[in-house]
């Protein structure tokens, strides 16, 4: 990785001088004369490590500035340049981050001695990001995410053929089969996988709570907002934002969000003027959005606009086959992460396994795999460690059916609580509300 120095100062001769300087030393050097156009340029060259700036600039301070800067993109280093140094202006630029602070017509020498110093601090962090950038990636790769079965691999070759683009894509599948997995190896494999990668379930915020969460607001705008927040499109700038249990939205939330895709800019709420974004969307419901659309409950240009690149994620009904596969590699980490032994999985285990009817699907595998470690103790997974009996089947693998008891029983688990119900879940309360009052659950 090359030793990128930006300058940031107005006066050209300072700032040709230090690029010269800096250009014997090897470093490649970009400048800009103020803040704004300081700004530009860290967006399209992450991978500056130096930032040399004056304090006063015609845009804003300098010292200000170092906060927005080490908050944005932390692995760099920034030097302050003034030549009106004073010990509150120094204090303050060390707590927002800044590497070190100078008084213009110092030693050229002192100054390239700190720009080496800062330079191999920030590729010391730069190191550091892409080693947990690779362990991530790894945890989340496509070929982390198993199973032999003819329906996930398709689905798992749809995303690795989608991920290297920046088109929208729509996860559809039951509640449990791995929506935010697929959407996270997808941002891993992509070319923005350097970049943020934020995720939100839209069912389990209020309409005006998400509203304020995807697009942020301004300081006034309601009561409570007494200063400036970014939303999570702001945030997820240049990365992959993922929007859960998208069928939730509210038909005015859809129409903003059929604006961002179509021209990448938003309004925050109490704001006048619009936001410009670069941000990859992924999309996930278990609702037949088609459906939804021609009933009028979602918009259908916005499903068509969702709906370019379609991945439909196999029911674990679906994929039986693959369940010793999974039993095995959910009870290996599990039990490193509970720290219990584990040992090997009896066959009977298994055949409970493939004889349930799974309606909660790789999540609900999971909690059984966890529950089962809890109470082995001897590390070997035994049919009475599981929650459920040969007469806990159902007869019919009739989605509605499955779905219907299943909620009823975390329902009473729960003793009614329908926060905890929709949370243990996997999805929204209203959702849930939607399933209570569409399976009579409430009777």
């Amino acid at each position: 990785m090359e030793n990128k120095i930006l300058i940031i100062d107005d006066e050209n001769r300072l700032r040709s001088l230090l690029a010269r300087l800096l250009k014997l030393e090897q470093y490649q050097v970009l400048e800009a004369e103020n803040i704004r156009s300081g700004l530009k340029v860290l967006e399209e060259n992450n991978d500056i490590k130096v930032v040399l700036m004056d304090v006063r600039l015609p845009d804003g301070n300098g010292v200000d500035t170092v906060q927005k800067i080490k908050q944005r993109y932390p692995c760099m280093e920034v030097l302050l340049l003034t030549a009106y140094g004073t010990i509150p202006d120094s204090v303050t630029a060390m707590k927002n981050g800044a590497f070190d602070y100078l008084v213009k017509g110092d030693d050229n020498d002192k100054i390239i001695t700190l720009v080496a110093k800062a330079a191999e601090k920030a590729r010391l962090q730069f190191r550091i990001r892409e080693l947990e950038q690779q362990v991530a990636g790894n945890l989340y790769a496509l070929d982390q995410i198993q199973g032999q079965s003819p329906a996930i691999l398709r689905a798992k070759d749809l995303a690795r053929k989608v991920a290297h683009t920046d088109t929208t894509v729509l996860l559809i599948g039951e509640t449990g089969t791995g929506k935010e997995l697929f959407s996270q190896a997808i941002h891993r494999e992509s070319n923005r996988r350097t970049k943020t990668f934020l995720a939100i379930n839209c069912g389990a915020f209020s309409r005006e709570l998400l509203e304020s969460e995807l697009f942020g607001h301004r300081a006034g705008a309601f009561t409570g907002a007494l200063k400036d927040k970014k939303g999570l499109f702001e945030e997820a700038n240049h990365g992959t934002l993922f929007l859960d249990e998208i069928g939730e939205l509210s038909l005015d939330l859809q129409a903003k969000l059929l604006r961002v895709l179509e021209s990448q800019e938003f309004i925050r709420v109490g704001d006048t003027k619009p936001t410009q974004v670069n941000v990859r969307i992924i999309a996930a419901t278990n609702r037949d959005l088609l459906k939804e659309s021609q009933e009028g409950h979602f918009r259908a240009d916005l499903y068509y606009r969702l709906s370019v690149f379609q991945i439909e994620l196999p029911s674990l009904r679906e994929r039986l086959d693959d369940l010793p596969l999974l039993a095995q590699g959910l009870a290996r980490t599990l039990s490193e992460r509970l720290r219990i032994p584990f040992r090997s999985i009896d066959p009977a285990f298994l055949q409970q396994l493939s004889q349930h009817a799974w309606p909660g699907n790789i999540r609900e595998l999971r909690n059984v795999i966890e529950r089962a470690l809890i109470l082995t103790e001897d590390g070997i997974l035994r049919a009475d460690n599981l929650p459920f009996r040969e007469s806990s089947t159902l007869d019919s693998f009739e989605l509605s059916a499955v779905e219907q008891r299943h909620i009823r029983k975390v329902l009473q688990h729960t003793q009614g609580n329908k926060t905890e119900a929709a949370r243990l879940l996997g999805i929204g309360l209203t959702t849930l509300y939607r399933k209570i009052e569409e399976y009579q659950l409430g009777q």
